[in-house]
């Protein structure tokens, strides 16, 4: 039986280039990068590249690219961070509700130790209104995080228009790109972002990495002690492999965006004109316009979640029922929740395809016919 992946937003595989680099450093390139010896300095080198190429990605400056260990680690350092260091200006918080864990918990850990957070609702589309974040700004907001794109449904945030209200403000704008970075063509100064999560294991990179993107001028109080790695902003001995895996990955998806662009819209077309061809009832949640390419939730009346993904499952197709960080919890997904209330039916009928590096149009119709077949019986 063929298996088809479709499940790119929850994590990718590595691509045969990303590995080819990261086990040559593992070979070759094991010395320590703080190290004042030619081995430490084969290693820094390596590391300087690769933070070079990474903030060139964003129009950021070298000195910017802050490595992690992910996206949940490049949030929560952008989160305490500030509130740290900017408690004398405010305490109090902008987000939106449909933010990723690693944001919402932070906020809700924030509010234990005596912040304000305003959560911002969302509409139907799972976009904020812009107007209802103007009035959520007030003299003491310290911060603002609010995600690019989401990764239960894909809807893209009006982020320039948040950047352009905020740059004359004293808070600082932070969004989570894990999801959009790689894919949307992201410049922060453009957009006036002054931090910026990304993780390297949702571009076909290595799971484990990351970095978040802190405007020079920007304070950020340490989350971690020890050393003085990344200029004393995060201790550790630096993950060389990994950081050289996510450089490669970076590279691949800089030259493949806007061919993966249009693959993306096209297999969204396939799988939805075949979906009506073959006479299933669905719903699209969130936009098939301004919406990140590789992300389709679709909602299937009269059929439970549970089933249709050990249905797919048991059929060779992987799908999600949202994020892939809350897998296995019984609790219904609090993007849709807050897009139709506790009470819609979509929160127990939807599920989340997305598209990646290997997917054919061939497959993805496949992945349609038996999604199809899937719902289809559990209507009976």
């Amino acid at each position: 039986m063929e298996r088809i992946y479709l499940d790119h937003a929850a994590t990718t595989p590595m691509h045969p280039r990303v590995i080819e680099k990261m086990v040559d450093v593992m070979n070759h390139t094991f010395g320590n990068p703080s190290s004042i010896h030619s081995f430490g300095r084969e290693a820094r080198h390596q590391i300087d590249l690769a933070r070079a190429g990474l903030a060139r990605s964003i129009g950021a400056k070298e000195n910017e690219i802050i490595f992690t260990s992910g996206g949940t680690e490049a949030d929560n350092m952008a989160l305490f961070g500030v509130a740290e260091s900017y408690q004398n200006k405010g305490k109090h918080i902008v987000t939106t509700v449909v933010e990723h864990h690693a944001v919402l918990h932070a906020c809700k850990k924030l509010e234990k130790m005596g912040y304000e957070v305003t959560y911002l609702p969302v509409d139907e589309t799972g976009r904020i209104s812009i107007d209802e974040f103007r009035v959520a700004l007030r003299d003491d907001t310290i911060l603002v995080s609010i995600m690019y794109g989401n990764n239960e449904i894909g809807s893209i945030q009006p982020i320039s228009e948040i950047g352009e209200i905020v740059k004359d403000h004293q808070a600082i704008f932070h969004t989570d790109a894990v999801q959009a970075y790689g894919i949307e063509n992201i410049d922060v100064n453009e957009k006036h972002i002054d931090l910026l999560s990304v993780s390297a294991h949702k571009i076909n990179g290595p799971k484990g990495t990351g970095f978040l993107f802190a405007r020079s001028d920007i304070k950020l109080s340490p989350r971690s002690f020890g050393g003085e790695q990344e200029r004393k902003r995060r201790a550790g001995t630096e993950n060389v492999a990994s950081i050289v895996g996510f450089h490669e990955a970076v590279k691949i998806a800089s030259d493949e965006r806007a061919a993966n662009i249009e693959k993306y819209a096209g297999f969204k077309e396939a799988m939805l004109g075949k979906l009506r061809e073959l006479d299933v009832e669905f719903h699209v949640n969130g936009l098939l316009d301004n919406s990140l390419p590789h992300v389709l939730n679709l909602s299937f009346p009269g059929t439970s979640v549970e089933a249709m993904l050990v249905n797919l499952d048991l059929a060779g197709i992987a799908v999600s029922s949202g994020s892939a960080c809350t897998a296995g919890s019984i609790e219904p997904s609090h993007v849709l929740v807050a897009m139709f209330g506790k009470q819609s039916d979509r929160l127990i009928n939807s599920i989340r395809f997305s598209f990646g590096m290997n997917i054919t149009t061939e497959q993805v119709i496949k992945a349609a016919e038996e999604t199809a077949r899937v719902v289809l019986r559990l209507k009976k």
